[in-house]
């Protein structure tokens, strides 16, 4: 009863401190996230999470290092990004881990990075007289200060200092950007249409939601009739239909271009203009359909080889194509999760599930080091598929990239998502094993119980226990890449389970119910399409359940041989799954080709660290 208490009066403090906000929406939100702490999973995410924590978080990331450009200077552009990254990161895992020694951590860089505001309000690596810096970040900076501050300030501690950094930091650029005699936000930035710097409009959309400001809202209008980018408007180009890897051409930036998304979904929020509804739904399907990838992540160096990989290059098509050198960046792919999570919250469009899920288990797992300590700057689905060549710095023989702060960031957000809160109940996005605590609609406390071995097997059980009776719905979401779940509700099965939906079981649920869910982790063949280069159709991939498979040079000396695998008429493949050969593995497989088997691991396991090859997709023989 002590425990339900505290329970209920975490969730009515979480809806009383976000009243105001709500106050202030035009739309409301089709799914909400549960509030900080409810939350403990085991097991397959968890260990990632924790490992993420404990030796990057708490262990490798040199704060002190990042702070000095703020006292200093830096001696390269955006560097100043580092510390705001850090504190947003350390922020969401906090928010699930409830970790003591972090929150100490991250309350220290908080104070410290805020120790460095310039006498004009500003928290910038830009000395003020040369603000706002036309060529160095300045802005990307800035924009990543009030991330990280919010971040902290909206899930650790509603620190009314923290409040007033981010306040003056919001009004230093406001005295700068803007309309004429002002500097134009569109002519501010590193990259040749400035894309970068009109993502500061998520978190003055943050700021907004927090104070109810309207200058924070009008800011925002004028960062968005100033098109994003120069040359270009690119929320009329994706508003239009104009391909992805065309938007903001020369300089279709995935990663800033996505970030810049993030802040619209929250200025539709406030508005409830249906034309930014549209641009959101463009971005999601044009994104989803024409340039992610197998493994979740976009991007690549076909149609912007200037661009290191990291533009939208029709990523979808090309991503087969032997001409990449590079693709998919970590931010890129991190971004493009947490825009499907907005998206998801403000639709409850099932598709934004299925982006997260393929992204979670085998993009973002499959960058990150073995030991936790960093990411990869992108990744290769054929070849050396890791990378710590990109940009950033070295600090004391760490690489310190963009990409090793943001992976950080994707494993924390996942608790985030994995299951949320609509109307009528809980909805379970994605099945780890743990305990996720919530409140039904009429306010009783309510605690699922996941017990599954997922993805490495297919079932999953959910125990319900809410306190007294009544009837609410809990959601189920159902992959679209399983075609034959079988549902069950205290041993009856559920009719009407549809690959690619939400199951919404409605009933009045007792303590010691329980679900059954067998998803249908086959094994299907995939087949390349053909994209600029003729000889980018002669590959093909598998996957078994939610997890790619690729050929491991650690394990296969022959892993770039051409095969032919063997599948039936509906592109199943009968494979055996097989204890690892290698340590670290999660899953193995034997895959039957023409001549004979092949051994095929789960693409997020392939440690190529120690510079190993992978292959994804398989040459055709």
């Amino acid at each position: 009863m002590k425990y339900r208490f505290f329970t209920l009066l975490a969730f009515l403090a979480i809806a009383s401190a976000s009243f105001a906000q709500d106050g202030l929406k035009k739309v409301d939100d089709v799914f909400t996230p549960l509030p900080g702490g409810s939350i403990h999973m085991r097991g397959y995410l968890d260990d990632a999470i924790m490992l993420t924590q404990e030796n990057w978080a708490k262990g490798v990331m040199p704060y002190e290092d990042v702070l000095e450009f703020f006292r200093t200077g830096r001696k390269k552009f955006a560097l100043g990004e580092m510390p705001g990254k850090s504190i947003r990161t350390n922020s969401l895992l906090w928010r699930y881990s409830r970790d003591p020694e972090l929150k100490a951590l991250t309350k220290d860089v908080v104070y410290s990075l805020i120790a460095t505001t310039k006498s004009n309000g500003s928290i910038s690596c830009t000395p003020v007289e040369d603000q706002p810096g036309e060529h160095d970040g300045d802005i990307w900076e800035r924009k990543y200060v009030l991330l990280g501050l919010s971040q902290y300030y909206l899930d650790v501690e509603r620190d009314p200092a923290v409040l007033e950094a981010m306040e003056k930091e919001a009004c230093s650029v406001m005295e700068q950007v803007g309309p004429a005699p002002k500097k134009s936000i569109t002519e501010l930035g590193w990259s040749s249409t400035n894309i970068e710097s009109s993502s500061i409009l998520e978190p003055f959309m943050r700021l907004y939601f927090i104070t109810g400001k309207q200058e924070y809202l009008d800011f925002a209008t004028y960062i968005i009739e100033s098109g994003g980018c120069k040359g270009s408007d690119i929320f009329a180009q994706v508003y239009d239909g104009v391909p992805m890897h065309e938007v903001g051409a020369p300089y279709p930036k995935a990663y800033e271009m996505t970030s810049i998304w993030e802040g619209l979904a929250e200025y539709y929020r406030a508005t409830g203009d249906p034309r930014w509804l549209r641009c959101l739904e463009n971005f999601f399907n044009q994104v989803k359909d024409n340039e992610i990838t197998i493994i979740g992540n976009g991007g690549s160096d076909v149609y912007w080889p200037k661009l290191m990989g990291e533009g939208w290059s029709n990523s979808a098509v090309e991503q087969s194509n032997p001409d990449i050198k590079r693709m998919m960046e970590t931010c890129v792919g991190v971004t493009w999760m947490k825009f499907c999570s907005q998206y998801l919250r403000l639709t409850g469009d099932p598709a934004a599930v299925d982006c997260i899920e393929r992204y979670v288990y085998n993009g973002l797992l499959g960058a990150m080091r073995p030991d936790g300590k960093g990411f990869s700057y992108v990744n290769l689905l054929n070849g050396p598929k890791v990378t710590n060549s990109g940009w950033g710095t070295v600090i004391d023989g760490l690489p310190v990239t963009c990409c090793n702060l943001s992976g950080p960031t994707g494993l924390a957000y996942i608790p985030y998502v994995a299951v949320m809160q609509a109307k009528e109940g809980p909805v379970v996005n994605l099945y780890n094993r743990g305990v996720y605590r919530t409140v039904t609609p009429d306010g009783r406390y309510l605690s699922l119980g996941i017990d599954t071995a997922y993805p490495k097997e297919g079932d999953v059980k959910i125990a319900v226990f809410p306190s007294g009776s009544g009837a609410f719905s809990i959601r189920l979401h159902i992959p679209s890449w399983s075609e034959a779940t079988v549902v069950s509700v205290n041993g009856k099965a559920v009719e009407n389970v549809v690959s690619g939906s939400y199951l919404s079981l409605d009933r009045d649920w007792k303590a010691g119910d329980e679900i059954r869910i067998s998803f249908d982790m086959k094994a299907r063949l995939i087949m390349a399409r053909e994209g600029r280069n003729p000889m980018g159709k002669d590959f093909q991939a598998v996957q078994w359940g939610p997890l790619v498979l690729a050929r491991d040079e650690g394990i296969d000396p022959g892993y770039a041989s051409p095969v032919r695998i063997i599948a039936d008429a509906d592109s199943v493949v009968d494979v055996k799954r097989v204890a690892p050969e290698r340590a670290g593995t999660r899953v193995e497989f034997l895959v039957p080709t023409v001549d004979g088997t092949i051994r095929m691991v789960d693409y997020s396991s392939v440690d190529c660290w120690d510079g190993g090859h992978i292959q994804t997709w398989l040459p055709l023989k």
